[in-house]
């Protein structure tokens, strides 16, 4: 491959300015919840997620044409791409294993103060064969939906990718409105004793996560309806079913351990 950089398979990214208008983003909205919490005023939280969003979008559209327009993600990046996404999952597979320590800790041996029992008595957890059985079929059936439209960007049958890819889509924000349902019609809050808060944070981030990955999907979809994918080229779809799969396994974890074993 030939660059201004000279003959090497690597991709030598040009100046940008998204990493200083990320950072700053960053900062401002850490400084913007502190403002929140203290003063009730979110001007500076609110102008922080609008920069944050506006450069996350312009980051992944430049990145997205370097490796679409550019041919810039040459086998070597694509490799670095792959292990990129694998570090990030397992960054978030530990992520979630604090919140289970909390949970197992708190569970398996009850204090005092919360009457030496688990549930406390004080608690009416939720019924698993309602709304979370439903939730789990749901995310189960988008992992299977998102594998065919997988199978189908590589055998360049288009069409089926879409419809699957879709299918995926509306599963992952349905699964998002029966959480949204289940936390409104909750009989206890994030500050009821130590079950509310592991409750509500283990649960809270995986929705928050489901929410990031219906939006990934729903880009690649967009990106798939352009023609962006071929069966030989599409990383950015591939990250993005990993990620969804990484969601599914760590809802069958909060399923099995905190809704049925431990409510």
């Amino acid at each position: 491959m030939t660059s201004s950089h000279g003959f090497h398979p690597y991709h030598l990214v040009d100046m940008s300015p998204w990493p200083l208008t990320g950072s700053i983003s960053a900062l401002m909205l850490t400084t913007g919840l502190i403002k929140w919490f203290h003063l009730f005023n979110t001007d500076l939280l609110i102008l922080s997620v609008l920069g944050i969003l506006l450069t996350m979008i312009q980051w992944w559209r430049d990145i997205t044409r370097e490796g679409t327009y550019q041919g810039m993600h040459t086998s070597v990046v694509v490799k670095g791409l792959r292990w990129g996404m694998i570090l990030f999952i397992v960054s978030e597979v530990l992520f979630f294993f604090s919140f289970f320590w909390a949970f197992f800790h708190s569970s398996l041996s009850p204090t005092v103060e919360i009457g030496m029992y688990w549930p406390p008595l004080s608690i009416q957890p939720f019924n698993p064969f309602q709304i979370p059985l439903l939730n789990t079929t749901i995310l189960l059936s988008s992992g299977a939906t998102v594998t065919w439209a997988h199978h189908a960007i590589m055998e360049s049958n288009y069409s089926q990718a879409i419809q699957s890819l879709s299918l995926t889509i509306v599963l992952g924000v349905y699964f998002s409105i029966l959480q949204a349902y289940e936390y409104i019609e909750a009989s206890f809050t994030i500050a009821d004793s130590v079950f509310g808060s592991t409750f509500f944070v283990a649960t809270g981030f995986h929705g928050l996560h489901v929410i990031i990955g219906t939006s990934f999907l729903f880009v690649c979809f967009l990106r798939l309806y352009v023609c962006h994918f071929s069966s030989n080229h599409h990383v950015g779809f591939e990250a993005a079913a990993w990620y969804w799969h990484f969601v599914d396994v760590v809802w069958l974890f909060l399923y099995v351990f905190i809704y049925w074993w431990g409510g």
